[in-house]
């Protein structure tokens, strides 16, 4: 592990060294030299997408501090191409994923200094979106969770109908894990596998992305193996449809006990 001299957020990263003890492959670690924002956007990128995290950068202003966890090993061109990558934290694990990262390198404790923590994929298309008026509705609605509608004229359809974007609409809810944003103190309980409670949830429709559905991890596996992209998908959509024949049962049982009540 390499870590260079950084007066908070290598503090703040040696929260998470307590889950590298055992693990065989190597994990480096770039902190910038401050910590000043008031937000944090951490994304999980490989080099080849760098064209898109740089478009998504300058979406975000000062105010955040950025952490890229790096899932192809490549690092060091980030900084050769882009001035702002000076100015970022880096986090390098070959073939990890965004939550494999999460979890370790953002604690609760990492989080803390920040108001707003975006946990996002590489992949989205950030035209229609900026920061910083997000949070303002974000802010207006309570939401402790939240992200960006989903453009349906553009990129891959949502993988829930629910998250697209309302015409029309400035928030409604629901969230799904692509481009989430939490709170701190929702992140310290997500962080912990605990759930917030859905009033305080929503998709805010009058900032939106487009999510580009580039596979980019998948070329970072074994293909051979069992349990790869296309056999996860495949269980991913008998497990919603088996949620919503439960979900369906349920509302009529409630229907029929609600119906027998009143008789």
């Amino acid at each position: 592990m390499n870590m260079k001299a950084s007066p908070v957020l290598t503090a703040l990263f040696a929260a998470a060294i307590g889950f590298l003890v055992g693990i065989s492959f190597p994990v480096d670690i770039t902190p910038k030299d401050s910590a000043t924002g008031k937000y944090l956007l951490a994304l999980a990128v490989g080099y080849g997408e760098r064209a898109n995290v740089n478009a998504t950068v300058h979406k975000f202003s000062d105010n955040f501090d950025i952490v890229l966890f790096h899932y192809d090993g490549r690092t060091t061109e980030w900084d050769e191409e882009f001035e702002w990558s000076k100015e970022v934290a880096h986090v390098s694990a070959r073939k990890q994923t965004k939550w494999w990262f999460a979890k370790r390198f953002l604690h609760p404790s990492v989080v803390a200094p920040y108001d707003y923590v975006f946990v996002w994929d590489e992949d989205l298309g950030v035209d229609n979106f900026t920061a910083e008026p997000y949070l303002d509705i974000v802010r207006r609605h309570g939401l402790e969770i939240s992200q960006p509608g989903l453009d349906t004229t553009e990129g891959s359809a949502p993988m829930y109908d629910i998250t697209a974007r309302k015409n029309g609409s400035e928030m409604h809810k629901f969230v799904e894990m692509m481009a989430p944003v939490f709170s701190r103190d929702a992140w310290r309980c997500v962080w912990h596998m605990i759930q917030d409670p859905e009033e305080q949830i929503g998709v805010v429709d009058a900032q939106y992305v487009v999510h580009r559905a580039v596979p980019t991890l998948q070329g970072e596996g074994d293909k051979e193996k069992p349990g790869g992209r296309f056999e996860v998908r495949a269980r991913q959509f008998e497990e919603l449809e088996a949620f919503n024949s439960r979900f369906a049962n349920a509302d009529k049982e409630l229907a029929n006990k609600s119906s027998s009540t009143l008789n």
